[in-house]
């Protein structure tokens, strides 16, 4: 399916999504991240990460301080602000593409966005702090609001939903309801149906498949598989042994789900291996964007 298309600009950035897919880089700086913990918790190695997936052919580079799998524990600003704020500084002097701040937190996203970020990241949707939509809506930045069932803590808990995609479209409605209560522009805002976030290996696949249901929100969709728990439940080959997030099969099952995402209508998609992504995002645009002329011999 085609999506729907927009032009987003704001600070000194443009950004064209419908015809052709972006791709946000992940760059987790953190000890515990479920696919690539404690790699890029040292400045330098964060910087050269950075450097790598923005080599790669990232259009956004999202950075992260505080891990939000399942189970996960929260962190302080304090230690969340200094593991990002660093890296940030750095990269907003060097690079020309837009830094993504993943926080749930307002102070580390103001702080983020200081530094040189310009789009908020959130998975919460404004829920765990009421001040981050006055913070996005100040500033000018883009927001993504992402659904979640409960918290990090307790979303993999047995997720029940009567109606899947009616429930996440309307809690997403919601959730830009309460963003354009803050101030921020409708034109600034960015939905996530967050899979792997409250959600059963059935429910993600659905939702990949169905992605296209939340064109009626009339926003940009992002869409999050990269190495998540269910491509790894499908593709175990040991009822004893769970498939490691960085084995070469997860890759695999990811780039089926970058794929699928993109058909289905993603205007973003968020990945660990960009390298990759890039060469499944420039078929599946192809593919997607076709057209055939009877006669024609191209």
């Amino acid at each position: 399916m085609t999506p729907n298309k927009y032009h987003l600009t704001w600070h000194h950035h443009r950004l064209e999504l419908g015809e052709h897919t972006r791709i946000m880089g992940i760059l987790n700086i953190t000890p515990n991240s479920f696919s690539d913990g404690g790699k890029f918790l040292a400045l330098d190695n964060a910087l050269a990460q950075a450097e790598q997936l923005i080599a790669d052919g990232a259009d956004i580079l999202d950075i992260g301080g505080e891990s939000s799998h399942p189970f996960s524990a929260p962190v302080s600003v304090e230690e969340e602000t200094c593991r990002v704020i660093p890296v940030i500084e750095y990269l907003a002097k060097k690079i020309r593409i837009p830094i993504s701040i993943d926080t749930t937190k307002s102070v580390v996203a103001q702080r983020a966005i200081s530094a040189g970020a310009s789009i908020i990241n959130d998975i919460s949707a404004l829920k765990f702090d009421p001040d981050m939509g006055k913070v996005a809506a100040s500033n000018g930045v883009l927001l993504i609001l992402m659904h979640m069932k409960g918290t990090p803590a307790d979303m993999q808990v047995a997720p029940v939903y009567d109606d899947l995609v009616g429930e996440i479209k309307q809690f997403l409605a919601d959730a830009m309801a309460r963003a354009e209560k803050s101030g921020v522009l409708k034109d600034k805002i960015i939905l996530d149906p967050g899979i792997g976030f409250g959600k059963t290996v059935a429910h993600n696949l659905f939702l990949i498949k169905n992605l296209d249901e939340f064109q009626a929100l009339d926003a940009p969709l992002l869409l999050g598989t990269s190495r998540k728990a269910f491509i790894r439940k499908i593709l175990n080959q040991n009822d004893k042994t769970e498939i490691p997030p960085d084995h070469p099969l997860v890759e695999t099952g990811t780039q089926a789900s970058v794929a699928a995402g993109i058909m289905s209508g993603a205007h973003i998609v968020r990945v660990h291996d960009v390298a990759n992504t890039r060469a499944t995002v420039r078929m599946m645009d192809a593919i997607r964007n076709s057209t055939f002329t009877p006669g024609s011999g191209d």
